[in-house]
């Protein structure tokens, strides 16, 4: 087979190509469903459609063909054009799935006889991917009922370090400004205006108006974010239909590579088109799981304040595309959906703060994981922030001592501390707090039951509990996996034993006791919790 070109030559502008550049296209591409087009063994050749492109499977590829289209936000119409989009799909993506990105190959011949890497002109290009089997997409799996937690812990860890690896935007680069977000917001309805307030119930209206007065709001923090670099080259289309698993880890793919202003982009937007579409599939608990462990892996608690404008745009983006559908019978009730969906991530739920209690190993990790899922909260563990403040990886071992180190008094106090002001971070931008610590002095505590107050929201304590040989049993196995944030051992626990304080007789009115010995005791402290909102 004749070598993959991963650069190809430069082509000489042409003039935009004739009237019937699609239907060229188009016949190429039934060209190309005959095995004898390409250089290796194709078997049965499959076309797929998009809006922009045709993908044909053919063996063990799949071509990547462009649309000669010219629409508001690209343009096709040329094969010079269509060859720089195939590079830059190619270098843009080789970034995190560089297996599945195969190089940029010519096509030559005549339409009703086209070769891949044939000898001679090229008539068209396209991109060489490695082809997968699509019931490992992301969206299949979800269908299926086969996304499981690992999969979802995976996920958020590819996409933080898919965020850490990315450049941030130039200060000169006109790429995330609050003006150019509003503007891509409001980008959305103009194809919602075509419906009737039959198909749409008004939603769309009343969504305009919530983004302007949103938008308004967050002006100032979007900016903020931007000159802090938090505006980076990232997917900008990440939802499950673009992330496959590969050897068991989550692979994104197919990142935007037609316009920079829509992948250049906040990291939040990125992160909100995965939580959104979690959600869409209607599992709001593998959502939640979803933001808990990429704020683990990123600390970025202040892009919360921006998460939910940029849900909503992407579940409107979603909707557009549906709209655009029409008049398919279920353009506009998919619209609809879509639109329902943004209304319900514009309205949260009632926040709260939770405070989980109890010695190492009571299980407060595994319950407050619990409680993320059932809550829709936000997690904040002391192991890992008191390492963040410090820059180790939370896995990273302190070789601290009993009482030192990490873990001198004036550390334990700074990292209570900063626990606080991420949970006023988490309440004010409208979210349940859940603050994963012992908690085993009534002077730690109280600072966090006075924020609750300040902000009016619900505060309670899980309060894990379980034997101490039990106790002792659990930190044994933890220590010798080396795959948990916390450092505490069984020196460590009998100094907890000595040291705790018991709540207070007006802490326990507000607590919940979990005998995490006992099998359903989570779901149970969860339900309780949630009588309370």
């Amino acid at each position: 087979m004749a070598a993959i070109r991963t650069e190809a030559a430069p082509v000489p502008e042409r003039p935009p190509e004739r009237h019937d550049a699609q239907a060229f296209t188009r016949a190429l591409v039934e060209g190309l469903r005959s095995p004898l087009s390409y250089p290796h063994a194709a078997g049965c050749v499959e076309v797929l459609e998009t809006h922009i492109s045709y993908v044909v499977l053919a063996g063990d590829f799949a071509y990547k063909v462009r649309k000669p289209v010219r629409l508001p936000f690209l343009d096709f119409t040329t094969l010079a054009a269509r060859q720089r989009d195939c590079e830059e799909e190619l270098r843009l993506n080789r970034r995190f799935a560089p297996a599945l990105y195969r190089g940029v190959v010519p096509i030559t011949g005549s339409p009703d006889a086209p070769r891949v890497e044939g000898a001679g002109e090229a008539i068209e290009y396209a991109v060489r991917m490695g082809r997968f089997d699509p019931h490992l997409l992301l969206d299949a799996l979800a269908r299926a009922g086969e996304l499981r937690g690992a999969d979802i812990d995976r996920l958020a860890s590819a996409i933080a370090r898919l965020h850490a690896q990315a450049p941030p935007a130039p200060a000169t680069a006109p790429f995330g400004t609050s003006a150019l977000v509003l503007r891509q917001a409001l980008d959305n309805f103009s194809a919602l205006r075509a419906a009737d307030d039959a198909a749409t119930g008004g939603l769309a209206q009343t969504l305009r108006e919530w983004t302007l007065l949103e938008h308004a709001r967050l002006e100032p923090v979007l900016e903020a974010r931007r000159r802090a670099g938090f505006v980076r080259d990232g997917h900008g289309d990440l939802h499950l239909g673009n992330v496959v698993m590969q050897d068991g880890e989550p692979v994104p793919f197919d990142c935007i590579e037609f316009d920079p202003a829509l992948r250049v982009i906040d990291t939040m937007s990125d992160v909100a088109f995965t939580w959104m579409d979690l959600q869409h599939h209607g599992m709001p608990a593998w959502a939640a799981r979803f933001l808990d462990r990429y704020m683990e892996a990123t600390g970025d608690s202040g892009g919360l304040r921006v998460l939910r404008f940029f849900a909503v745009y992407r579940a409107l983006v979603r909707a557009k595309v549906a709209a655009l559908g029409a008049p398919a019978a279920d353009a506009w009730a998919k619209a609809r959906a879509c639109l329902e969906l943004a209304a319900g991530i514009a309205a949260p739920p009632p926040a709260m703060l939770v405070l989980m209690h109890g010695l190492s190993g009571s299980g407060k990790t595994r319950v407050s994981t619990h409680l993320v899922e059932a809550l829709g909260a936000v997690r904040l563990r002391s192991d890992v922030e008191r390492k963040r403040r410090r820059g180790l990886d939370a896995l990273a071992r302190s070789a601290s001592p009993v009482g030192g180190g990490l873990y001198a008094p004036h550390e334990v106090e700074g990292t209570y501390q900063r626990l606080m002001e991420l949970a006023a971070e988490v309440l004010d931008a409208g979210y349940a707090a859940i603050v994963d610590a012992t908690f085993l002095k009534r002077a730690q505590r109280e600072p966090f039951e006075r924020l609750a107050r300040e902000r009016d929201v619900p505060c309670a304590i899980v309060a894990c509990e379980a034997p101490e040989a039990e106790l002792r049993r659990r930190l044994a196995i933890r220590a010798a996996a080396l795959a948990d944030a916390s450092e505490a051992d069984a020196q460590v626990l009998s100094l907890q034993l000595t040291a705790r304080e018991p709540l207070t007789a007006e802490e326990e009115r507000v607590a919940v006791h979990v005998d995490t010995a006992r099998e359903g005791a989570a779901r149970e402290a969860a339900d309780a919790l949630l009588r309370r909102l």
